[in-house]
């Protein structure tokens, strides 16, 4: 009988080998996909390995993919490394992209430049009260915060979609569900003239950094650390899991809504339906990938944001199904789950005899 038992020590340079090996077969199992479908392997594979990377344009749009990928991991990171399973980012990024979207609707020709500021807060504190419904449900009533954030990504859908069908809609937008332009005052600046790259790569990096900080140098963020590694000591030493609750999630909210805001300040300039195609459900697998580090949440963001792009050239060039990208993320995942797996488990064989006694 085959079973799985715990190793006796976990190897700390198998537990960050292992993203980098599940990313590796993730590429070989995409090969044989692509040799299954009749496609030359490396033709496809190039895809999402090369044309991310080349050019300045190509950097520009994997900077547009990246940024609102590696604020939602980031941010999960944060809720994880407390133990708190948050799976609505995607949510709190569509509040925040309604929350600072109409703030930005409110400006006009006239309006100061730093206008912006003031959407990107909006942004942010949408995204903070979306993710505090789902804190208080668990702290007052003790709700499951993987249950509520979940449905609460739906309900954030339909009201986006209220919004944009009804009062919201572009009166001269030819009957299309989607907000009026923004004015400039009220648009994220590009960085480089010739892409789409706007000033949200500023706020993912500052976001990064200020993460690693809180995690790495401050007594609140060793705080939650012991609350998520080792809840029992917490309890021991005072610390409350209220506290790391509330912290983690209105953190992961502020990072969410600003992704949400930067996606529609950015490159979208206005609000229609399709504000995000699914950046903060993966997000989370960047989170794993990135070992819950906001260094490691960067890195993964990036490697995310090259499957999304992949993915649009694959459908472009290849005639495949946008669910390309869907797989190439399915995969990841689960050769990642695999390889934490064993890297904390041995196989072993026993004789049914033997596990009987």
């Amino acid at each position: 009988m085959i079973q799985l038992e715990p190793r006796a020590s976990v190897s700390r340079l198998a537990a960050w080998l292992s993203p980098l090996a599940a990313l590796a077969l993730t590429m070989l199992g995409g090969a044989a996909l692509f040799a299954t479908l009749g496609i030359d392997a490396w033709q496809g594979l190039r895809l999402f390995l090369v044309e991310p990377f080349n050019g300045v344009y190509a950097w520009g749009e994997l900077a547009v993919k990246a940024v609102p990928l590696v604020l939602c991991a980031v941010g999960l990171s944060l809720c994880f490394r407390a133990n708190v399973w948050n799976i609505g980012a995607e949510g709190q990024l569509i509040a925040g992209a309604i929350a600072g979207g109409g703030v930005a609707l409110l400006a006009g020709p006239d309006t100061w430049r730093g206008y912006v500021v003031l959407v990107m807060a909006a942004g942010m504190l949408g995204g903070m009260l979306w993710a505090a419904l789902t804190a208080w449900l668990k702290d007052r009533f003790g709700a499951n915060e993987m249950l509520v954030s979940l449905m609460l990504t739906y309900v954030a859908q339909l009201l986006l979609g209220y919004l944009v069908f009804g009062p919201w809609r572009d009166p001269y937008g030819y009957n299309f569900p989607q907000s009026r332009s923004f004015d400039e005052a009220a648009a994220l600046p590009v960085l480089w003239e010739g892409t789409r790259a706007h000033a949200g790569l500023w706020l993912a990096l500052a976001a990064t950094g200020a993460a690693w900080l809180f995690l790495a140098r401050s007594h609140p963020g060793f705080r939650l650390r012991v609350t998520g590694a080792a809840p029992a000591a917490a309890r021991y030493a005072g610390y409350s899991p209220r506290q790391a609750l509330w912290t983690s999630m209105l953190a992961c909210g502020a990072l969410a809504g600003l992704a949400g805001i930067g996606e529609v300040a950015g490159p979208m300039q206005r609000l229609t339906t399709s504000v995000s195609p699914g950046y903060g459900f993966a997000a989370v697998i960047a989170a794993f990938l990135g070992r819950l580090h906001p260094a490691g949440a960067l890195l993964a963001g990036l490697v995310m944001a090259a499957f999304y792009i992949g993915g649009e050239l694959a459908q472009s060039r290849l005639g495949l199904p946008a669910s390309i990208v869907g797989v190439f993320q399915g995969l990841a995942l689960a050769l990642l789950l695999l390889g934490d797996t064993l890297v904390r488990y041995r196989i072993c064989r026993r004789h049914p005899a033997a596990v009987a006694r």
